[in-house]
């Protein structure tokens, strides 16, 4: 039996992969969170966690509509704060079920067109970032998992490389530092030696 004419089958993006393992990871991070936690100062300047809670939803939401081809840096009203957490676990999934079925190869943001797999990677790192982010806020997080954080490297590097101020300017980091303590540094995070 031969196989039907039509299309070659699409390779899966494996930014796919790496986003699904970020969303794992800053899922852990949303379950360390209590209503005492949302004044509290993050690593993102000038953000308390509900603040950073927002912006977190609001990502998901613009990584969301990318699955459809389009990004169109507009800002939706988030969750109320009791709502916030569970509607951003809900969003995560989401986020994952649109990427897992997109099928564009490319992805419009702001008018200027990107691969999707540049999108999907960007994800990864925006995520596992603020995930980060939440879990030093709360003090209950756990490290990014190496093999996560020496994927997302070198997007975390593009991302320090343009600096349009997604993230704060690098901080230094020893020379011994490790994958997760490396990328963090470059997108302006100081992680603990535990790191």
């Amino acid at each position: 039996m031969s196989a039907l004419p039509g299309p070659p089958p699409s390779s899966p993006d494996p930014g796919v992969e790496l986003l699904e393992r970020a969303l794992g990871y800053t899922r852990g991070a949303l379950a360390t969170v209590t209503p005492a936690h949302l004044c509290l100062p993050t690593p993102c300047e000038r953000w308390r966690l509900a603040d950073l809670l927002a912006h977190m939803e609001d990502s998901l939401d613009a990584f969301a509509e990318g699955a459809g081809g389009a990004i169109s840096l507009r800002s939706a009203a988030p969750a109320p704060l009791e709502e916030r957490i569970s509607t951003l676990q809900t969003k995560a999934c989401d986020l994952l079920g649109a990427w897992t079925a997109a099928t564009t190869p490319q992805v419009e943001v702001g008018g200027r067109a990107m691969p999707v797999r540049t999108i999907s990677r960007l994800a990864a790192v925006e995520i596992a970032v603020h995930g980060w982010d939440v879990g030093r806020t709360t003090g209950a997080g756990e490290p990014i998992p190496t093999e996560l954080a020496e994927e997302i490297l070198p997007t975390a590097l593009a991302l320090a490389l343009e600096h349009h101020g997604e993230f704060g300017p690098p901080v230094p980091v020893p020379a011994d530092a490790g994958p997760d303590r490396r990328m963090l540094a470059l997108l302006g995070r100081r992680a603990s030696h535990r790191s």
